[in-house]
């Protein structure tokens, strides 16, 4: 079972929406995911009811819970467990973070968003894990490159020793659309630019932890 903590100091950044539409495509009938929602505004819960089928799973918890979680989780054969974390409170993301076999950093590509960043790859440090940024909420596409604000936000990561996700998930209305039907961006709209993004970091995501495991 692997396990993928999205955490950020920052609120505002997309933690939860990465949750959602990445526990769909994280979700297999013979290898389920398990989304755990530890922050306390709930929006994740929110949007699980929406969705009405009861795939995949999700519980709401406190961080002080996640050890013992993620060990009953192992048992009952889940393939993957999300686990999304509240912003500012610093125990609940350590205790995250400790839990997990990838941690995703989201960020916008602002310059507050940005400075904001280091705090987050400062604790994932202490706890000696190597995350992965993804730039979100970023301005479209318009031609073959990547705006520059993207490319700006890329560099300034590296600088701080992060490691950045090729992929970035642009600020499209389809993924709200998607939200508010219970559903993600990969079943709403699955021809789509959005679905397109949320795929292509899926695949990055796989590949990281594949990696992960055979270097252990």
């Amino acid at each position: 079972m692997q396990v993928i903590a999205i955490t950020a100091r920052k609120g505002g950044v997309g933690k939860t929406t990465l949750s959602m539409h990445l526990s769909v495509l994280a979700s297999t009938p013979d290898s389920p995911a398990l989304l755990i929602d530890t922050d306390p505004q709930r929006s994740l819960a929110w949007w699980h009811r929406l969705r009405g089928p009861d795939e995949p799973r999700l519980i709401e918890a406190d961080a002080r819970e996640l050890t013992g979680l993620i060990k009953a989780a192992r048992a009952e054969g889940f393939g993957r467990v999300i686990v999304d974390t509240p912003p500012h409170a610093e125990d609940s993301i350590l205790s995250a973070m400790r839990s997990a076999d990838l941690v995703l950093v989201p960020t916008r590509p602002g310059p507050l968003d940005l400075a904001a960043v280091a705090s987050t790859l400062d604790l994932a440090q202490r706890v000696g894990k190597a995350p992965l940024a993804v730039i979100n909420h970023a301005p479209p596409r318009t031609g073959a490159a990547e705006p520059a604000i993207v490319t700006e936000a890329r560099a300034a990561l590296e600088h701080m020793g992060a490691t950045v996700a090729a992929s970035v998930l642009a600020n499209r209305v389809a993924m709200s659309h998607a939200i508010l039907t219970g559903s993600t961006v990969n079943e709403h709209e699955p021809g789509g630019k959005a679905a397109a993004e949320v795929a292509a970091l899926w695949q990055e995501i796989e590949t990281a932890l594949a990696t992960r495991k055979t270097t252990r």
